[in-house]
């Protein structure tokens, strides 16, 4: 299989490795000079690309498989919009119009286009309420990729992501932490999972909704890392932002009906590597 990685990031530079040991070969893009260097130290070969320009993307050379993880370069929601509206548009647009286009694209999602839930279950059947301009981007971002181009999508809408560089332990530490439900994966899960999507054909022209075992209130997870770190529990506080505000519990029955198996099931054992490093 010819995977294409766009974005070749946090996420993408572990599915490229996994997918390169697993005997695939990897196109691994990227925007900066400094992230190709990246996906070559990884072994992929390295394409320097702009998903917002059609004439760049030219230089990609044809592959089975798309797997658009770009990032936005902001919070705000205009980076929003220039990388999961517009240079999303423009990517499938041009791949479409190829004389070989992919025969599978997968959209990496995030489980932000549920908006808030008050702390309720949701999955993948849970109608989407985007309520800020920024969840309505990412809402309107599904929508593109489902549009019929003559081949099959799959969206993988991911947790919070954390993980070897990410771990931002002293965010819990330190605290103020304020009372609303986590929702986290692994990064080394997430790009299993789209690892295993690829080479089991699960998944196609569905959403996967992609997060670990255990959804946990903030302060548990607070208190857990610092009784592990052996430091004493941070202070709590009021949330200070509509997303700090959001609280809800995402669902991976179907991943797992699926035959995913996690390599960290839980924070418990995701944390592990950061709280010995910390001790």
């Amino acid at each position: 299989m010819n995977v294409g990685v766009l974005g070749c990031g946090y996420v993408g530079l572990a599915l490229a490795r996994g997918l390169l040991a697993d005997g695939h070969d990897v196109v691994g893009v990227r925007r900066s000079q400094d992230g190709l260097q990246a996906v070559e130290e990884v072994g992929a070969d390295a394409v320097q690309a702009d998903v917002t320009d059609a004439d760049s993307l030219a230089s990609i050379p044809d592959v089975d498989v798309l797997v658009y993880a770009v990032s936005a370069d902001g919070r705000d929601s205009e980076a929003a919009r220039t990388a999961y509206v517009d240079g999303l548009r423009t990517t499938l647009d041009h791949f479409a119009g190829r004389s070989s286009p992919p025969e599978r694209i997968v959209y990496t999602s995030s489980t932000g286009v549920y908006g808030d839930r008050d702390g309720e279950w949701v999955d993948e059947s849970t109608p989407l309420e985007p309520r800020t301009e920024r969840e309505g981007i990412l809402a309107e971002a599904e929508e593109i990729v489902q549009e019929d181009r003559g081949w099959d999508w799959t969206i993988t809408r991911f947790s919070g992501l954390y993980g070897p560089d990410r771990y931002r332990l002293e965010r819990y530490l330190e605290g103020p932490v304020s009372d609303r439900y986590l929702n986290v994966i692994h990064r080394d899960d997430a790009a299993g999972v789209i690892r295993y999507l690829l080479e089991t054909g699960n998944g196609r022209n569905e959403v996967v909704l992609a997060t670990d075992d255990e959804p946990v209130r903030k302060p548990v997870l607070a208190d857990w890392l610092a009784d592990e770190c052996g430091v004493s529990h941070p202070p709590r506080a009021e949330p200070t932002s509509e997303r700090a505000r959001a609280s809800k519990r995402c669902s991976n029955e179907k991943l797992r009906e699926m035959g995913y198996e996690y390599r960290y099931p839980t924070y418990r054992e995701g944390y592990r590597t950061a709280i010995d490093t910390y001790q």
